[in-house]
């Protein structure tokens, strides 16, 4: 029986920061506190024993907040610091619950080999195997025109494969049960950043142009972070690893400028008749669908579109938009490509490049979505 989970995403939004330092005066943000910057004598009134310091305090407790934790407990250098990781995730306090009979989830990761390699290294890829995820050896990319394809195969490189795809849960599970499973110092405050308040002295050396004998006296200054239930906590590092929306950043008062792309991504599980081994994408008039595996005859789609096409697609039924994707991963918008990219080498003989077993291989057609 197929299995399909359909989920929309919200519109893709690109965001610019420019480089700077942590700001250096009062921040107000609506409807909160106020991150301000400690003058002497507000320093002296908040070193209270009763409020807890760490080392370093990690806003965000997802893959990336986790990845960073892994990594730090990984180390010798760095396990023996006392981390503070808060998020509001009631997840992090516990053990996640993962079903492999259950269908896989729509967000998934591709995990590259240099990333695989980190994983490793922290200790935290084992948990990984112990769940659902698939690698794949061969990529084709090709678009609706039919001019050409191009074609990648791992034997290429002399690698056995070129990357794994795995359930975003999975991945923060695996990171999640790496840290539970070591004597890292780590204390978990399963609770939002109200405000953010940071010292001076603790702003960009570079910036500031300090002395070497205040940038020496500043290691010992530490930013105070109030949670949303009412404690305090210090931390002599602030990273901030919550998302697109970062709180942190708007509280340090980084200035962003951003843009809106008009379109939307449909995501989804759907199930083979047999297991597929390839990272497939096409590039269609309104942008690309691709097609990951992610085991137990299971793939992912990522479909963008315009927001009109997307609200068109949310609302039809699961045979009809079955067979849009199939479809668009097929004939839809235009023919197959009769040669691959390699072959337009007369055409282009002013670009020299190497020629690879995988160029010469022949256009697939990727597997059907029954």
């Amino acid at each position: 029986m197929n299995r399909l989970v359909k989920k929309s995403v919200s519109n893709f939004f690109a965001l610019k920061i420019p480089s700077k330092s942590l700001c250096t005066g009062v921040v107000k943000v609506p409807g909160s506190n106020v991150a301000e910057i400690l003058n002497e004598n507000e320093k002296e009134n908040t070193t209270s024993n009763s409020i807890k310091q760490y080392d370093i305090a990690i806003v965000g407790g997802g893959m990336v907040g986790m990845a960073l934790a892994s990594f730090l407990a990984s180390v010798p250098m760095t396990k023996q610091l006392s981390v503070a990781i808060i998020d509001s995730n009631p997840a992090l306090s516990g053990s996640m619950s993962i079903k492999k009979e259950d269908p896989p989830d729509p967000r998934v990761s591709t995990v590259t080999p240099a990333t695989i390699s980190f994983m490793k290294d922290a200790g935290a890829w084992k948990y990984v195997e112990q769940n659902r995820h698939a690698y794949f050896d061969k990529m084709q990319v090709w678009d609706y025109t039919g001019l050409g394809y191009a074609r990648y195969n791992a034997r290429d490189v002399n690698k056995d494969l070129l990357g794994y795809v795995a359930e975003n849960k999975v991945l923060h599970s695996a990171l999640l049960s790496c840290i539970q499973d070591s004597d890292f110092k780590r204390t978990i405050y399963p609770l939002r950043l109200n405000s953010m308040t940071l010292n001076r002295s603790s702003m960009s050396l570079v910036e500031e142009n300090m002395s070497s004998r205040e940038s020496s006296s500043a290691q010992g200054q530490c930013a105070r972070l109030q949670l949303s239930d009412g404690n305090s906590i210090y931390a002599k590092l602030v990273v901030g690893a919550d998302g697109g929306k970062s709180r942190v950043r708007e509280l340090a008062g980084f200035k962003t400028t951003g843009w809106n792309y008009s379109q939307n991504a449909i995501i989804c599980t759907v199930e083979h008749p047999s297991e597929n081994r390839c990272a497939w994408q096409r590039f269609l008039p309104t942008g690309p669908i691709a097609l990951l595996p992610i085991g137990d005859k299971f793939s992912n789609i990522v479909w963008t579109m315009s927001p009109t096409e997307s609200n068109q697609r949310k609302s039809i039924t699961e045979e009809e938009f079955l067979k849009d994707v199939n479809s668009a991963l097929d004939y839809g918008c235009g023919p197959h490509p009769t040669s691959s990219l390699s072959g337009t080498r007369d055409v282009f003989s002013w670009f020299q490049m190497d020629t690879t077993v995988s160029a010469n291989e022949s256009f697939e057609v990727p597997p059907k979505i029954t």
